[in-house]
């Protein structure tokens, strides 16, 4: 497996910890529609949550959360809509990004309603 399919793996398993700290409910990971996916779907006061997970081993070029391209958002956005209608959810949503700088000085941060 590729270091950063590996980096990538243990980033998302800090993201689902880190969550299930923060009092969320994690109710679905990978999900996939097309070429779409969605690192973690969860559910926290009432509010369905797309999470995107990004991270990084160093910041030289740029935070994780500046990695994510207008065509990666509108992919997730897409995919965030697939999964609203086939679990019929007529509650609020929003879209967060994870991010994490693994290395020296560990850093995880969220950012929650990046985009719409």
């Amino acid at each position: 497996m590729a270091q950063h399919n590996d980096t990538g793996n243990k980033a998302e398993e800090m993201a689902a910890t880190f969550l299930l700290k923060k009092g969320y409910s994690i109710l679905d990971r990978n999900y996939v529609f097309g070429k779409g996916e969605i690192d973690i779907i969860a559910l926290k006061d009432n509010w369905l949550v797309f999470i995107e997970v990004r991270a990084r081993s160093e910041v030289v070029y740029g935070f994780p959360e500046q990695t994510i391209s207008k065509a990666k958002a509108s992919l997730i956005m897409k995919t965030a809509e697939n999964y609203i209608y086939q679990k019929d959810w007529r509650g609020k949503i929003r879209f967060d990004i994870i991010a994490i700088v693994v290395g020296q000085n560990f850093e995880i941060r969220q950012f929650e309603d990046v985009f719409f």
